[in-house]
Formats: structure tokens, sequence, C-alpha cells
């Protein structure tokens, strides 16, 4: 989960919703590693790996300003961006060891889908006003 998170430097809604940041995004990175897992075993891993480091250079840059912008220092912003990333190690692990299960490409598929969904609608109910939304 890139950028959204809100609150003031350090306050408590903005050290809330970096922890929260946080978890979301090794979910994400998570999905990404099934997706790299996945076509590498099926020798097409290149350009996953392409799309994958694409999107994700900016992505972990958005983050790393969210936690320092919540109060963490740099170095633990560092850290725990180090260990969110973890969660794309278990998910190429996973996705090696899943690969030949004929579910796992609408799996890592849904997970994409159900990523940038949740990201879209809460960008664009953030921009809206209440009633713009219920209407």
């Amino acid at each position: 989960g890139g950028g959204g998170a809100g609150g003031g430097e350090g306050s408590r809604s903005g050290v809330a919703a970096a922890y929260l940041n946080l978890a979301a995004d090794t979910m994400h990175n998570f999905t990404d590693g099934l997706a790299l897992g996945l076509t590498f075993a099926q020798g097409k891993g290149i350009p996953t790996t392409v799309a994958v480091f694409a999107h994700e250079v900016p992505h972990n840059l958005a983050d790393f300003a969210v936690l320092v912008r919540a109060g963490f220092s740099r170095r633990r912003a560092l850290t725990a961006q180090f260990g969110s990333a973890m969660g794309a190690m278990v998910g190429c692990v996973a996705g090696l060891g899943l690969s030949e299960q004929p579910w796992m490409h609408a799996f890592v598929a849904g997970g994409f889908i159900y990523i940038s969904t949740v990201t879209l609608v809460t960008s664009l109910l953030d921009d809206l006003r209440p009633l713009q939304t219920l209407a």
C-alpha cells in the first residue's frame, strides 16, 4: 500500500496508519512473490521481474516517506521496509512450491485485482464529499 496514510507527523493516527501500511505492503509483497515464483517455475519469470521491479521502486519510496512522516527514523523505516519485503521471499517460495496447482493463476490474479481495487476505491472515496459517495 503506497502513500495514502493519514495523520500528522508522529501523531497517534499517523503511526497507526504507518503500521497498517506495513501490514498491507507485506501482503502486497507476498502476492508479488507468488507471481514471481509461479512464473519462474514456468520459465517466464523475467517479464514478471521487470514488471514487479518497475512498480515496486516508486511504491517503496512512497512507503518509506509515509513511515518517516509518521515519525520513524530513516534507519527504522528502512528496516521496516526490509521486513515487509520479506513477504515477497515467502511468496516466491510458496509460488515455486505451488506452481503445479491449477488454481494458482486465479489466486494471484485475484490478489492483484483486490489490491488495485482497494487502492482505487480508497482514493476515490478520499476525493469525494460524503454526499457524493452515497449518491
